[in-house]
């Protein structure tokens, strides 16, 4: 008897919209936070996405949404 279950692992991309938006980092110039996510190109409205602590998460945020170009970063 179990009361937590382990999650399935896909290995399936997540989607975004690549014509109108594009990803980018957030970063505090106070606290130094960075937040992955993307930036729409029309309203130039930022869509958090998750929160990059060390290189590893910025991979993993790639990985998850196939990005292999450079990623710019707001201030």
């Amino acid at each position: 008897m179990g009361f937590f279950k382990k999650k399935a692992t896909l290995k399936s991309f997540k989607s975004y919209d690549k014509e109108n938006q594009k990803p980018a980092i957030r970063a505090s110039i106070c606290t130094g936070e960075k937040v992955a996510g993307f930036i729409n190109v029309h309203t130039k409205e930022f869509t958090d996405v998750m929160l990059i602590r060390n290189s590893s998460d910025l991979e993993l945020f790639k990985q998850e949404y196939d990005i292999k170009e450079d990623i710019d970063v707001i201030y």
